[in-house]
């Protein structure tokens, strides 16, 4: 169950944020007007004389702040009235990092050497943290559920960038006197909101233009398919996911994977619900709501056939996208789908406008997701 919550969270999870234990706070949220983000909801970025505040929003508190954090150059001296928060220095040179998603952000900012330790190091792909991990210059630093403490203090890091958790508290983590940097950019509504969170890394990490370029680069990109998608007639049905231990768990209606799958020009299901996070259902509820589903995307560990997917649950049958052979699998231990998509949804939504309504994008193979392996194509 632990491997599937944290594959889970991979793909349907983080916002980014700086904190240190102690600095959690009621207060009202700044709103987004004052940042200079544009589409999340979560955080607001306020660029001050001499340094910069990072607010971030409960995501579980409506109105609340959960952080609130001073970005101060690593180099100059502390003004002397700073507003109330988590002093950070910046940018950051040896943090430790939980997620490759993040990770993964922090190399295409061209701060990879700023990564001096990962935890669930079994879970990284990435060739930079692999060969640092065998040489030596990146520290593995245990299980992020129980992280070794002693490989920690040892690196004498200055920031541990992780995800949080409602209502989570961390232990002797938050005793170490180390900024705590939860990325929650998971919780953020839209692709483009969750996106937009590399701007903080580009100020945690003193890259705010190349951040901010990125993500303009981006957005340029996802409209430019959301316009490809804005004209089409017929909006397909979709199913995703799969069960697993007696529990179907679907992306909820207001998730950034439900607009995702809108933007695509598909009809989600569950289109009419307002969580932004996943729901979790029985067979018979997904049964209802889906078995007529033209399309179904699964994302199995390792590559499966028709066949394959029968053996594991006879019920799946009954659905009509397996009756009709238009199931699309993401075979995640042969794609870099978690570590790409997070902050490019643009790539994955160029999978999913191909799949759902391949005659926008001739002559374009989808990156990401495949047929299951004996089924011949789709009309």
């Amino acid at each position: 169950m632990k491997l599937v919550l944290k594959i889970f969270l991979f793909f349907a999870i983080a916002t980014t944020v700086v904190a240190c234990g102690n600095s959690r706070r009621g207060a009202n949220a700044t709103t987004a007007a004052d940042s200079v983000m544009t589409a999340a909801r979560g955080v607001v970025i306020e660029c001050c004389d001499g340094f910069t505040v990072v607010r971030v929003a409960n995501p579980w508190r409506k109105g609340e702040v959960l952080h609130t954090y001073v970005l101060v150059p690593r180099e100059s001296p502390l003004p002397d009235a700073l507003p109330e928060g988590t002093v950070v220095r910046v940018p950051l040179e040896r943090a430790v990092v939980y997620s490759s998603v993040h990770a993964g952000v922090m190399k295409e900012l061209g701060a990879m050497s700023a990564v001096r330790g990962v935890c669930d190091a079994q879970y990284y792909t990435m060739p930079e943290v692999l060969t640092g991990i065998a040489n030596g210059s990146i520290t593995d630093c245990g299980n992020s559920l129980s992280p070794t403490i002693e490989r920690l203090v040892a690196l004498k890091p200055d920031a541990i960038i992780l995800s949080p958790f409602q209502n989570a508290g961390y232990g002797v983590l938050a005793n170490l006197g180390v900024p705590i940097i939860e990325c929650a950019d998971y919780m953020e509504h839209t692709p483009l909101g969750r996106a937009e969170w590399i701007k903080v890394f580009g100020h945690l990490l003193g890259k705010p233009a190349i951040a901010d370029s990125i993500y303009r680069a981006t957005v340029e990109s996802y409209t430019a398919l959301t316009r490809l998608t804005a004209g089409v007639k017929e909006r397909p049905k979709l199913l995703s996911e799969t069960i697993y231990s007696g529990v179907w768990y679907v992306p909820g209606g207001d998730s950034y994977m439900a607009h995702l799958f809108a933007d695509a020009g598909a009809s989600y299901p569950w289109s009419d619900d307002s969580s932004s996070g996943s729901l979790s259902l029985h067979f018979s509820q997904v049964l209802e709501r889906a078995q007529d589903a033209r399309f179904w995307l699964i994302k199995p560990a390792q590559r499966m056939s028709y066949a394959d997917f029968e053996a594991s649950n006879p019920l799946y049958a009954r659905f009509e996208a397996f009756r009709q052979r238009r199931i699309f699998q993401c075979v995640t231990a042969e794609t870099s789908l978690f570590t790409d998509f997070p902050f490019h949804p643009d790539v994955l939504l160029r999978d999913f406008v191909a799949i759902f309504h391949p005659q926008l994008l001739p002559g374009y193979e989808p990156r990401y997701y495949q047929p299951l392996t004996d089924v011949p194509g789709y009309e």
